[in-house]
């Protein structure tokens, strides 16, 4: 009965941000520890179901669940990485249209654009900047 309980897979950590959530798996796989993401495919599908399914989780043996936090502790903490952005009118989540990555934040509108906003005052200057393929879009 006792191998059973450390057969038991468990959510280590769930993250909003399926990049994250792969670097994270990484690290562990390279510390020889056996994982895998939960939830991604769910995400691909429809990215504003990440907050419905509560992110993806990265899933992990009971019986490495120390070890695990060793490794992730010697990391640090990357969850400031993994944040969301909501579009104030809509009220959805923002994610990237080319990666789908929800690790955005906006993106620096240069001066011709503060300029426009300025004249115009009518102008979008509405724009974000995803940190994980490094594309600015509106």
């Amino acid at each position: 009965m006792a191998n059973e309980t450390n057969e038991k897979i468990v959510t280590l950590e769930t993250y909003y941000d399926v990049m994250l959530a792969h670097i994270m798996r990484t690290k562990l796989e390279d510390n020889g520890i056996p994982c895998f993401i939960a939830d991604e495919n769910m995400i691909a599908v429809n990215p504003l179901y990440n907050h419905a399914v509560g992110g993806v989780k990265l899933k992990v043996f009971e019986r490495d669940l120390e070890k695990c936090r060793e490794i992730l502790a010697a990391e640090g903490d990357l969850h400031d990485q993994d944040h969301v952005e909501i579009d104030k009118e809509s009220n959805n989540v923002i994610i990237c249209p080319y990666c789908s990555s929800t690790n955005i934040g906006p993106a620096d509108p240069g001066k011709f654009s503060s300029f426009l906003s300025a004249v115009f005052p009518f102008y979008n200057t509405k724009a974000w900047h995803c940190f994980n393929c490094l594309q600015d879009f509106e």
